[in-house]
């Protein structure tokens, strides 16, 4: 089960095709009114995506991080981000706004620093904006502005397209951030529930070339975005075992089936669960099973 979803699975997810357009320019921008796709109303799985996303909408929605739900009303501006996973929730039927991707080249082609250093763009930043009508009015031109110059044949419109998103960041950049926390009904259990999948995503090993990536409670709270601390304690009391426990026993049941079904040799094992040296995974196995790696293989 990935947990990084493409450009092209969220036009799958949205559209039923691969390429909803051709305009793409450097950096797949892409920009759209909400009513063109055809799946808006169906819940996008829970993910994080490997694009920007800036999208305008006006109703009630909500969207849900790893530790916390942000329920808005109104007219809204909002910010996503490749590093941070979410899922956001469309609660209104006929629901209205427009939203545009784009990857990071599309931006930092002419910009000095990085996009992931503005602030609604950073995990820990603030990524959702009430607007007033005088403001949804501004940033509905910008983004009708795009969908033209995107639909236009003209030579440098994708610096104009660059520009139109400039001023959206700044825009935001002037505003007060507001977030009105959704308090879920076992916030501890929704976290569990996501270390899990997250956990499992890493399995099963197809390759000797394949490794984890995950290996200490660190490591996931920092995929999820939340402090270590927060996670452990989440996971503690929904299960009563401790995050490294969880990824540990995980280890356990992988490297027994490798070593009992497949030919990889145990250095190449040891490369694949994330081990620095065979003998470390060697002292790692037998503390958790009792039993040395090389005992086991092909009982």
């Amino acid at each position: 089960m990935s947990f990084t979803k493409s450009l092209e699975a969220f036009y799958n997810h949205k559209f039923n095709t691969s390429s909803p357009s051709s305009n793409n320019g450097d950096g797949d921008f892409n920009v759209f009114d909400l009513s063109e796709t055809i799946n808006s109303r169906l819940p996008s799985p829970y993910a994080r995506y490997d694009f920007f996303k800036i999208m305008t909408i006006h109703g009630e929605h909500r969207c849900h991080y790893a530790d916390k739900s942000i329920t808005f009303n109104g007219n809204t501006l909002l910010f996503f981000n490749p590093i941070v996973h979410y899922q956001f929730e469309i609660l209104e039927k006929n629901a209205t706004g427009f939203f545009c991707v784009f990857k990071e080249p599309f931006f930092s082609e002419n910009y000095r620093g990085r996009i992931q250093d503005l602030s609604m763009f950073t995990p820990g930043g603030k990524h959702v904006y009430d607007l007033n009508n005088i403001q949804d009015k501004e940033v509905t031109l910008l983004f009708e502005k795009m969908l033209d110059e995107n639909n236009s044949d003209y030579q440098f419109k994708y610096d104009l397209l660059r520009n139109y998103v400039s001023e959206l960041i700044h825009f935001a950049g002037k505003l007060e951030p507001n977030e009105k926390l959704y308090n879920h009904p076992d916030a501890n259990a929704r976290i569990t529930s996501i270390f899990i999948n997250l956990l499992e995503s890493q399995f099963p090993i197809q390759s000797p070339e394949n490794n984890i990536k995950l290996r200490s409670a660190g490591d996931y709270a920092s995929r999820l975005g939340l402090h270590v601390n927060h996670l452990n304690r989440a996971i503690k009391l929904t299960t009563g075992k401790t995050t490294t426990t969880h990824i540990a026993n995980r280890i356990v049941i992988e490297a027994s089936a490798l070593l009992k079904h497949t030919k990889w040799d145990i250095a190449e094992i040891s490369y694949c669960l994330g081990f620095a040296q065979p003998s470390h995974f060697t002292y790692f196995f037998k503390k958790h099973t009792g039993n040395t790696p090389s005992s086991i293989r092909f009982v």
